[in-house]
């Protein structure tokens, strides 16, 4: 008798622990002001197809900026957008957007190459180059992505071209930045950034 009494205590610790580990996550994802409102572009994917913000209303997208031939941080990111391109939920409409900083070597050609290194599902992905200063205003100032060319003399290699962010960004349905996530750094936990990131997906597409 005791040790039926023993299991169900066990049993009700054990179902209250699980629901406060859920409480937990619940409550860690991440508050999502509106931070700006992105302002209407138009750029060429890998596909060398137009892309323009009207291509992308009505579906939350996530958002980062890299070069072709960095060899630092680069392809770190675009590994970690292939992992959110991989955990998206195959019902999610969410789509993954690269800006390029390099437009002048980046062509739609270039881009593809580098999508398909990545296994990237062009429906899904989209790679963006096109003109550098559409580029730069919808990096900057919708996206709040920063991207600055180095002086030549401030280069350590050839292929050291770009200071730019490591962060990954989420727009909403309606065009409006909502949220941003570090992918690299000491103090960065990847996996939960990826899940906090995932659940902002989530709780964007809920909205209307």
């Amino acid at each position: 008798m005791w040790v039926g009494v023993a299991l169900v205590a066990a049993l009700l610790a054990l179902a209250l622990m699980l629901a406060k580990l859920k409480s937990t996550r619940m409550a860690q994802v991440p508050e999502l002001p509106v931070i700006s409102q992105v302002s209407a572009f138009s750029l060429t994917n890998q596909l060398n197809q137009p892309v323009t913000l009207e291509n992308l209303k009505g579906r939350v997208w996530v958002a980062d900026i890299i070069f072709t031939s960095c060899a630092g941080p680069c392809p770190l990111m675009t590994q970690k957008m292939r992992e959110l391109q991989d955990a998206l939920p195959a019902n999610s409409a969410a789509q993954l957007v690269t800006l390029t900083t390099d437009a002048d070597t980046d062509t739609p050609a270039v881009l593809l190459k580098y999508a398909e290194k990545f296994a990237a599902d062009a429906q899904r992905w989209k790679f963006l180059t096109g003109d550098k200063r559409v580029i730069a205003d919808l990096a900057m100032d919708g996206l709040k992505l920063t991207a600055v060319a180095k002086k030549p003399e401030e280069r350590t290699d050839p292929a050291d071209l770009f200071v730019h962010s490591t962060i990954l960004v989420v727009v909403d349905k309606q065009g409006r930045l909502r949220a941003s996530f570090q992918t690299q750094g000491e103090m960065v936990d990847w996996a939960e950034s990826k899940r906090q990131l995932l659940a902002a997906i989530k709780k964007l597409e809920q909205e209307p």
